[in-house]
């Protein structure tokens, strides 16, 4: 698979030969291989692990944002990230940076997650038909 990381004003990670993807969604963690079918998913702050061929699994913290699989390309945007090799300082980045938020960032990011599932859910309709 072709990885790409996009935060809001640059690419993060750009990855192809991608063998395997984790990610964490409010659903529970989902898992991606090659011939996975297309998907959307939400995502939530977590840490995501992706191993490419020839090389070490790496691991990224991902605030939240959202993936899109097709094909053989997956599409990661999100908030904030921060790749690193540590898996202690990664989880502590997510407490700390992407989870403490006060109550008027919460009820934000619950509406907007609201709303774009919802642009989600009939974008993947729309292309359907």
């Amino acid at each position: 698979m072709n990885l790409k990381i996009l935060l809001p004003f640059r690419v993060l990670t750009e990855k192809s030969d991608v063998m395997h993807i984790t990610v964490e969604t409010d659903a529970g963690s989902l898992g991606f291989l090659p011939r996975r079918l297309d998907c959307v998913a939400a995502l939530k702050p977590g840490i995501m692990t992706f191993k490419a061929k020839g090389e070490a699994e790496t691991y990224v913290a991902i605030d939240e944002g959202i993936l899109v699989k097709t094909g053989q390309d997956v599409l990661v945007s999100v908030r904030n990230a921060k790749g690193g090799i540590d898996l202690n300082t990664l989880r502590k980045a997510v407490r700390d940076e992407f989870l403490s938020l006060n109550v008027h960032e919460q009820r934000m990011r619950r509406m907007m997650a609201t709303m774009e599932s919802g642009f989600i859910r009939r974008f993947a309709e729309f292309q359907r038909e």
